[in-house]
Order: C-alpha cells, then sequence, then structure tokens
C-alpha cells in the first residue's frame, strides 16, 4: 500500500496499519483516520493519525495537499490551534497527494456544538476562537514559507467579486438558470464596499464544523484548502454568517457566542477597535460566496463527475443564503429599524 510505503520512510521504521476509516464531512478533500504501528526507530509504538487527501473531484479554489501543509506550519508557528503537522507527500503510484497530520480528540459537528446544554459555559470558546483568529492574522506578507499565495491584490474583495461575476456567467451559460437575488447581492456588494483595510493570512473558512471543541475549549482548527491574503474582517464575517450558527441564530459569533464577547477578545489580541456593524458588509460577501460554493458543489454532481447527495443537498441549501442576503442588503442600506 503506497501510503505505508511512504510512512515506513517517514519514520525510517516499519509501520503497519491497524485501522483506514474515512472520517465523516470533507466534501472538498477527504480526512482519513488511521491507526499505525511503528516498530522501531524515535517513533515507535502505536499512534493515531489523520491521512487528508483529494476529492475525486474538487472546487478551482482549493489550495493543493502541498500547498495546506505549508499554512498549517505556518499557523502552528504563529501559535494558532492546530494539529501537528507531521508529514507530506506528492501524487505517486495512482494516489493523490496527501499529507499526514495528529489526529486530535474533540467534536467538531455544529448542530452539537450548538445544541443547547452542549456546553456549561461558552464564554471561554468564544474568546479561544476570537484569540486563535487573531494569531492567525498577525501572519502578514510576505512570508518566505508562502511564496506561492503570490503577491497580495490592492483589494482582495474586488478580485473576488470579479470572480463571482464570472462564475455567474459561467452558470447561466452551462446549466442555463439565471440567479437573480445573487446577480443583485454582488451589485450591492459592489456597491457598498468599504475602503480597503490591512492584509494578512485569512483562514477563509473560519467557521463552527471547522474546528474540534474538547472539554469545552477550541482543541484545533481544521481544514485551511481555501486560506490566502485578505482583511480580517472578511474572516469575522464569515465566522458572523447565519448559515453558520446551526440552531443558534441568537448568537453570532458562529452559533457560540455573542458578536461582542467574540470582538472584545479579538480586539484586545489584535489591537484592534472592530464592532459588529463593520461586520454587515462582510456578512453578505459571506452569503454571497456560500451561494457560488454551493453552486459549484451542485455543478460537481449535476456534470456526473461526482454524483453525491451530500453535493446535491448542498446546491439546495441556496434559497436560504438569498434569503439571508436579502435581509443583509436591507440592513446596509436602511439599519436597523
Amino acid at each position: 500500500m503506497h501510503v505505508q510505503r511512504c510512512l515506513s520512510s517517514d519514520t525510517g521504521a516499519e509501520v503497519r496499519i491497524l485501522e483506514w476509516e474515512r472520517l465523516a464531512g470533507g466534501a472538498i478533500q477527504q480526512n482519513i483516520a488511521v491507526a499505525v504501528l511503528v516498530d522501531g526507530g524515535p517513533r515507535s509504538g502505536r499512534h493515531r493519525w489523520v491521512v487528508r487527501t483529494d476529492a475525486p473531484s474538487g472546487v478551482a479554489v482549493s489550495r493543493s495537499r502541498e500547498e495546506e501543509f505549508a499554512l498549517i506550519r505556518v499557523a502552528r508557528g504563529a501559535g494558532v490551534r492546530v494539529p501537528q503537522p507531521l508529514w507530506c507527500h506528492a501524487a505517486a503510484d495512482g494516489f493523490p497527494a496527501f499529507f499526514v497530520m495528529d489526529r486530535v480528540a474533540g467534536i467538531a459537528a455544529g448542530h452539537r456544538l450548538t445544541k443547547p446544554g452542549a456546553m456549561a459555559d461558552t464564554a471561554a470558546l468564544t474568546r479561544d476562537l476570537a484569540e486563535n483568529l487573531a494569531r492567525l492574522h498577525a501572519i502578514v506578507p510576505p512570508h518566505p514559507a508562502l511564496e506561492f499565495l503570490g503577491v497580495p491584490l490592492a483589494s482582495p474583495v474586488v478580485d473576488f467579486l470579479c470572480r463571482c461575476r464570472d462564475y455567474l456567467d459561467h452558470w447561466r451559460a452551462t446549466i442555463g438558470t439565471p440567479q437573480p437575488v445573487l446577480e443583485w447581492g454582488l451589485r450591492c456588494c459592489e456597491r457598498a464596499m468599504p475602503p480597503a483595510g490591512r492584509v494578512c493570512l485569512l483562514h477563509h473558512d473560519y467557521r463552527t464544523g471547522n474546528y474540534l471543541v474538547c472539554d469545552g475549549r477550541l482543541a484545533a482548527i481544521l481544514d485551511w484548502e481555501f486560506a490566502g491574503w485578505g482583511e480580517p474582517l472578511e474572516d469575522i464575517g464569515w465566522l458572523f454568517a447565519r448559515c453558520w450558527r446551526f440552531g443558534r441564530p441568537d448568537r453570532v459569533a458562529g452559533g457560540i457566542g455573542n458578536a461582542a464577547a467574540f470582538l472584545d477578545a479579538y480586539n484586545a489580541t489584535a489591537g484592534t477597535r472592530f464592532d459588529e456593524r463593520d461586520t454587515r458588509y462582510w456578512q453578505l460577501v459571506a452569503h454571497l460566496r456560500w451561494s457560488v460554493i454551493a453552486l459549484q458543489q451542485a455543478e460537481r454532481h449535476l456534470s456526473g463527475r461526482e454524483t453525491s447527495l451530500e453535493l446535491a443537498l448542498t446546491g439546495r441549501m441556496l434559497p436560504e443564503f438569498e434569503l439571508e442576503m436579502l435581509n443583509l442588503v436591507h440592513t446596509l442600506m436602511f439599519g436597523d429599524g
């Protein structure tokens, strides 16, 4: 087995894979839990690792596994809670590129984390999420280990909106169904765009469902395939977006805590002065982005490249995103009244 041979080379010892189980989730990439027995060398003994590799088909903006591995190493070096990255391998012998990391205990499922009574006190987790995001945002370009991200754009959001328009044109041309709410939301994003802010490293998918919680505390941030340069409020707006609050729409910060508590902890760590009003435009951008991703996932299914109920259902979520976009546009135009 290719992975077993690679692990033997990595550890300098004979490795036997005892368990191989695909983990739930991972619509963009595949995560496989492995239990291994290392016979000899400094890592001798039994270990529980995760092999992260490509799904049968992906989305264009996803980073490669080699790039994602580098991002996790940089984030860990900055004090961000991530799994320990171990080894990375290019595609070979018919097996796609993959990397190996320590398996971290915890719960990631959003519907479980936001369930009433799941945690006696969410204040500590809210602070953890804010402080770790601030540490991530302290990483700024240029960075020698992140040259593959390229030179930051003068306005990352302008580039994003242009790509959204290109994709909606592509969707209309290939699938044939117009998306009037998304087109209108996109135009509102273009007209209400705030002045460009500081550029730093973003996770670009920092939300409930993409981190592990153990004993009520943040254990690790997962899924770095979308990371890149951007403005800090983009990550915060993504976490605050209603689509990531699961069963707790009243808890703006990912269904876990309130916006003020999150921003107080973030500002104290980052030295910023953001308030909830600053995040509303970026919540609109977040729902536009999620809507486009939903269309991309649906297209993977409709094209026949990867028939999947999960991908098809993701496409069916579009109407609720559109409704929230309409509400956010109203708030941006007329305030809370």
